[in-house]
């Protein structure tokens, strides 16, 4: 496997731009086979959707190819997860192709813990309309992300796999051929915090001095790959460039590009930053909240008191985004789990679903979260159900009391709910999950070769 991980320039390059491709071993005929097998199932059935992998399951090899599998690891870990949601993107011939947009850009984090992942299973040349992506728009949850950098197709041979950041603005670009173009779109997670590097890392150093990517974001940018190396982001040895008070200001730039570099400056000023940072969550508009959450994260583990403290304020707003900032922390909000359970008695669905949401990433080394995780799944909002299945998947074996809750969720009115939920029951793993995971998938395999013309 190490010979087919990312190096530390794809590293950057992914880091910087938002996306990083890759082509796999796999021969031109499996491919070929492959467009036409997907083009069949068009002409007769329509778009398969969710089901695209039953359907057309050889793409199943394409996603257990060496460097597609590198490509993953290095980029969410060794135990990342393939989510229910696959779609195959059909750009017909002569189209206009699509705006520009986001699929995530909901979540106040800019680390990777999701992914887009497309194969392409034909040739792709601008003229058939790929792909079209904005290099480093993964860091912006504006429109201002759309025009941040100029347009780049994702072009290449069939095989082609790109991975992008869930929030990098991106759309289908005209297609000026008469051919076909087909991508196979997926979604994937990270299910555990990075702990070290996972990818072929030689040198632990940003840059070694030499600016990589858009010089006034490399404060960002190196908060990014010292998380991907597990290690802490706050750098308050660093001497500050501005104050306190024009970083404040800046957050609440009508600019997000300026916003941005304010909030990752205050990794230089640490814990003497707090209690202005915490002030932002409690009078700022929302930009100003979201850049305060990054800050707060640029600061790392010494702001986990000031947003433990936080979660009891009496304003929704304030709880919300402290919960969702200690989730961005990961493992080293880990002494916030106490107050994070007592929380998701809360009124607000929203501050319970960030607080469980939290959980998931703040308490995947204990089940001291699982009891009130359970009670979650039978919750009335189908997002803090959904919250739940995914927080006890990322607690994997420390979830073993879970069992008989996700059971009862595997028919979920919510599709994703269920299919987490089968996730979840594989990573705890105890001979009483996979009893219940074998008895499902049992009773509701779908047969990919039934249809209206051969039913049996």
């Amino acid at each position: 496997m190490a010979t087919h991980l990312l190096t530390d320039a794809q590293m950057r390059e992914f880091i910087v731009n938002g996306y990083v491709t890759v082509a796999t071993a796999l021969p031109a005929e499996f491919h070929d086979a492959i467009y036409e097998k997907t083009a069949v199932v068009f002409d007769e059935e329509g778009n398969p959707g969710n089901n695209l992998v039953p359907r057309i399951p050889e793409i199943q090899q394409v996603l257990e190819d060496a460097n597609v599998k590198g490509a993953l690891t290095s980029l969410l870990g060794p135990d990342y997860y393939m989510q229910p949601h696959r779609h195959p993107h059909y750009n017909p011939p002569g189209s206009k192709g699509q705006g520009m947009h986001q699929d995530g850009g909901k979540r106040w984090s800019h680390h990777t813990r999701r992914l887009l992942v497309f194969y392409y299973p034909q040739d792709t040349p601008v003229s058939l309309g790929p792909t079209g992506v904005v290099p480093m728009s993964h860091y912006y949850s504006t429109r201002e992300g759309a025009q941040i950098s100029p347009e780049q197709p994702i072009c290449g041979k069939a095989g082609t796999v790109a991975f992008a950041n869930y929030d990098l603005w991106h759309r289908a670009m005209p297609n000026q051929s008469d051919k076909r173009r087909y991508m196979m779109k997926f979604l994937y997670a990270r299910m555990s915090e990075p702990q070290g590097p996972t990818w072929a890392n030689q040198d632990t150093k940003w840059a070694n001095g030499t600016a990589v990517g858009a010089p006034e974001h490399q404060e960002m940018f190196q908060h990014l790959w010292q998380w991907h190396l597990g290690e802490e982001n706050g750098n308050p040895q660093t001497r500050p460039s501005a104050s306190l008070s024009t970083l404040i200001a800046a957050l609440d730039s009508g600019s997000e590009s300026v916003g941005l570099q304010a909030a990752y400056a205050f990794g230089n000023w640490g814990e003497k930053a707090l209690p202005a940072l915490i002030g932002c969550l409690h009078n700022g508009s929302e930009l100003m909240r979201r850049n305060a959450c990054y800050a707060l994260n640029a600061v790392g583990t010494p702001a986990v008191d000031a947003l433990r403290d936080a979660l009891t304020d009496s304003r929704e707003h304030v709880r919300d985004n402290a919960a969702e900032a200690l989730g961005d922390l990961g493992t080293k909000a880990e002494s916030a789990v106490p107050a994070l359970v007592d929380i998701l008695a809360d009124d607000s669905a929203s501050v319970r679903a960030h607080a469980i949401e939290a959980l998931g990433t703040t308490s995947q080394r204990s089940s001291v979260a699982v009891p009130r995780l359970i009670d979650a799944l039978s919750d009335n909002h189908m997002g803090v159900r959904r919250n739940a299945v995914f927080a006890l998947a990322r607690i994997g074996e420390h979830a073993a009391d879970a069992v008989e809750g996700l059971q009862n969720v595997l028919f979920d009115a919510n599709r994703y709910v269920r299919g987490d939920a089968v996730h979840a029951l594989h990573r705890i793993g105890t001979p009483a999950a996979r009893s219940v995971l074998l008895r499902y998938l049992e009773t509701t395999r779908w047969c990919p070769l039934t249809t209206r013309d051969s039913s049996f």
